[in-house]
């Protein structure tokens, strides 16, 4: 356990090494702390993230935690020493992570909490959306879907992410929603796809095995979306199962053309990134910014698909 500690900080000191090295003339520096860098999603904050603070004549430097919560807990007790000017966390454990928020507080760093919202934390402002109500939209155009297109019943599984909070939130509003909704909606088994597009993959084909009469699929997330998507291609359900969820890829687009992915919650991950870092530079300059920064969300469907195709070339 010491070792793997010990091997986390170096890993970070390192990441922080390597940026203030290359902006050591720069103004500020600010760290991005993210959960991974295998989906679009959070590789389109980091950019966004990017393009703010070279706008704003700041460092950034990037910290990927590899879907491991005590990686970013020592990521930021490091950036804390190595005393950065401000951090954004896309956080995994939203709990776990709090005591490492303090400790930057009491350290002077504001902390920008991105994506996923930390309960009574001591981070200064959250950029994102509100999962829960967003989860509640898609379901309610689910339960609307089913009602006219599907016979007034159905039966749903899903692929979520159990260690994610952000996703449970989604699936908790979703659920919410159908059931508010009236229709004849069965829940089937929730599989844990935990972040990760092949293991979603596997996750996906085994609930589809274990459900022949499945009749539409919620997926939580863009690993989750990938793997439910790939599942229902390669074992021909096409023509069977319905597909809704979270974060476009081309593939879901492809499956939107196709008519069988029918609507996908669409984010603005480079908005958030860029929202964040023009938070901290506010800060930076003695400036207040909103506690909560709220980033609109986009149901994609074959009526609206064409304006996020460029996204994907």
């Amino acid at each position: 356990m010491r070792l793997t500690k010990y091997l986390l900080s170096c890993a970070v000191a390192a990441t922080i090494s390597a940026g203030f090295g290359a902006g050591a003339a720069l103004a500020d520096t600010f760290a991005l702390v993210t959960i991974n860098q295998q989906a679009l999603f959070f590789n389109q904050i980091n950019d966004g993230a990017k393009a703010a603070a070279k706008a704003a004549n700041a460092d950034l430097v990037i910290f990927n935690a590899n879907n491991v919560p005590a990686a970013q807990n020592d990521a930021i007790e490091n950036y804390i020493t190595q005393k950065v000017d401000g951090i954004i966390l896309v956080a995994i454990d939203v709990n776990g992570v709090k005591p490492a928020i303090t400790a930057a507080k009491k350290a002077g760093i504001p902390v920008i909490a991105i994506d996923a919202q930390i309960p009574d934390g001591d981070n200064v402002a959250f950029v994102g959306v509100d999962n829960t109500k967003a989860g509640g939209e898609i379901g309610t155009f689910f339960s609307d879907y089913v009602k006219g297109s599907m016979g007034g019943s159905a039966k749903v599984g899903v692929v979520g992410a159990l260690n994610s909070f952000i996703q449970n939130q989604r699936l908790d509003g979703f659920k919410s929603a159908v059931k508010a909704g009236g229709q004849k909606v069965t829940f089937l088994d929730t599989v844990d796809g935990q972040n990760v597009q092949d293991v979603a993959l596997s996750a996906a084909e085994n609930l589809m095995t274990a459900n022949p009469d499945m009749s539409a699929l919620y997926a939580t997330g863009e690993p989750a979306l990938l793997g439910a998507v790939s599942a229902v291609a390669s074992q021909g359900r096409t023509d069977s199962i319905k597909v809704f969820g979270w974060d476009l890829t081309k593939s879901a687009i492809d499956g939107i053309d196709q008519g069988w992915v029918t609507a996908v919650i669409q984010q603005d991950p480079a908005g958030e990134g860029k929202a964040a870092v023009e938070a901290l530079a506010k800060l930076k300059k003695g400036e207040k910014v909103e506690p909560i920064i709220n980033v609109p969300v986009t149901i994609v469907t074959k009526k609206n698909v064409d304006q996020f195709r460029g996204m994907f070339k």
